[in-house]
């Protein structure tokens, strides 16, 4: 009985870090798509001569954070 009640316990405690990790990493990831791979993957776009098709990226992005309220 008091293995079974251990494991509950082991199972909430890890599960409640597991689902703090997760939140975590999902914040460090929006975070690292925000600040470095867009603006990589637009530059990259530019580069390659498809100058029309990052500028309409550009504007995409700013009116989409334009328009939508910051979390």
């Amino acid at each position: 009985m008091l293995t079974l009640i251990f494991m509950i316990l082991m199972i909430s405690v890890f599960g409640k870090l597991l689902w703090f990790a997760v939140k975590a990493a999902w914040s460090v990831t929006k975070i690292l798509v925000t600040i470095v791979f867009l603006p990589l993957v637009l530059i990259g776009i530019a580069a390659s001569g498809l100058l029309s098709v990052a500028f309409f990226g550009v504007l995409a992005v700013g009116a989409v954070s334009l328009f939508l309220p910051a979390r």
